[in-house]
């Protein structure tokens, strides 16, 4: 028997007490199920450096992402009674409710901001999944109905992130009343003349896709994302048919005339001011200099390029 090894190394090792060794150093695509360190995941802003897979991201981080630096600030949303029906499946409503809110930090599935997205001020509703799969319940629906009224407010385009897979079954017809108030919320911001902006995300789903989700002025999804009404595998149970490949996904979508892009998560920030200045500010890009009254078209001066290249008037 080796004395050092077996009985004096383990004592040292108490004694000296376990290393701190940081958790989830490295994640697995869902994709094609490479390992990416951390960090490097966190700088490609969660879409995998091998496949492109665009990984979920939390409410928290959208806001990071589409906001200018230190411009946007979250609102708090009306308080919303937690179990109205006292629902209990497996476990409790209230104790899924508890365990949610301290896995994500919040109060649950939605976050609404405002602050400016390319110098433009702007409210931004998001959705995280982490929260109960971001299902809809009474808290979701009166949270999207504050942005759409603060949005109306501030004379500021409404942008939304969901995702989520429907309604939350537990709240019942509390649930499922959110579609319609979430469709009027969106009326009231077409109503005073205010651009509405869906950016749809994995997976965007159920009572969701059948409200507000598919309203937009503007439809923007991220690549492969999952988007539709029911599951894939409940269609086809239905209509007893095989479903084309990609069915349901934000290309499939595209190419069938059901949202207006597709486009990376790292492109998403310049779009959306891209979209957003051609909405909010209609006068000219230079100047409109109008023509002699009476003058002819052909009497303008065409323009010739100079020996360096540099467009002149012709004199």
């Amino acid at each position: 028997m080796n004395w050092l090894t077996n009985f004096v190394r383990p004592r040292i090792r108490a004694l000296r007490g376990k290393e701190d060794v940081p958790e989830n150093l490295w994640h697995k695509c869902p994709g094609c199920e490479q390992m990416i360190f951390h960090r490097e995941l966190a700088a490609n802003l969660h879409v995998c450096t091998h496949c492109g897979h665009h990984m979920r991201i939390p409410a928290s981080e959208r806001l990071k992402l589409v906001f200018d630096d230190d411009s946007h600030q979250t609102i708090e949303l009306p308080e919303t009674t937690d179990d109205p029906l006292k629902f209990r499946d497996q476990k409790r409503y209230s104790e899924r409710l508890k365990d949610s809110r301290s896995k994500t930090g919040e109060d649950d599935a939605i976050q609404v901001a405002h602050g400016k997205i390319g110098g433009i001020p702007a409210v931004v509703a998001a959705f995280d999944f982490q929260f109960m799969g971001g299902s809809m319940g009474t808290a979701v629906g009166d949270g999207l109905i504050a942005a759409a009224r603060l949005a109306v407010f501030q004379e500021a385009p409404l942008i939304v992130f969901p995702a989520s897979g429907g309604a939350r079954m537990q709240e019942g017809i509390l649930s499922l009343m959110q579609m319609p108030r979430t469709t009027v919320a969106v009326e009231e911001v077409r109503e005073a003349g205010l651009p509405y902006i869906v950016v749809l995300t994995d997976p965007t789903t159920g009572g969701v896709s059948a409200s507000f989700a598919m309203l937009g002025d503007i439809s923007i999804a991220e690549p492969g994302a999952i988007i539709g009404f029911a599951g894939a595998r409940v269609i086809e149970n239905t209509i007893h048919e095989t479903l084309p490949e990609g069915f349901q996904r934000a290309e499939y979508l595209l190419d069938h005339g059901m949202v207006d892009m597709v486009v990376p998560r790292a492109e998403l920030r310049e779009t959306l001011i891209r979209v957003l200045d051609l909405l909010r500010n209609r006068d000219p890009a230079g100047e409109v200099v109008p023509l002699p009254r009476g003058e002819p078209v052909e009497a303008i001066p065409e323009i010739e390029p100079d020996a360096g290249g540099t467009p002149t008037p012709e004199q």
